[in-house]
């Protein structure tokens, strides 16, 4: 995030310190839960439809794998159906298409097997494994 950026939190001690960085405004939820257009309940929507989609979807989730997953419900809801802007299945589906078009991804990657093929310099150059 850049610095000076509006962040918007409850009022947990953890981002106390977030005033030195950034436009912190935090809503109490003892007295409310909207404090004009402070609030948290997008997050909250997030983090809800997150869980339930791990626990409702997938049989067992790797923590190796939770940033996937993390990155899959992100596409969702930033790509959700909205009053604005009604998007169907195939919208999404054609959307997502033409974003992976070109791209490679490895069994390596996919797997989180053999060589971590986002951090190593001979992934995917057909060179061995270094483990």
């Amino acid at each position: 995030m850049r610095y000076g950026s509006k962040v918007y939190t409850d009022n947990a001690v953890a981002y106390d310190l977030l005033h030195n960085r950034f436009v912190h405004e935090f809503v109490n939820h003892a007295e409310r839960y909207v404090n004009g257009q402070v609030h948290t309940n997008g997050l909250e929507n997030f983090w809800s439809l997150f869980k339930r989609n791990l626990r409702g979807t997938y049989v067992s989730v790797e923590p190796f794998h939770l940033d996937r997953y993390l990155d899959e419900q992100v596409f969702r809801y930033n790509n959700r159906a909205t009053k604005d802007n009604p998007l169907t299945d195939a919208d999404r589906f054609v959307f997502l298409m033409s974003q992976i078009a070109g791209r490679r991804l490895t069994y390596a990657q996919l797997t989180g097997k053999g060589t971590d093929s986002l951090h190593h310099e001979t992934a995917g150059s057909g060179e061995e494994e270094p483990f």
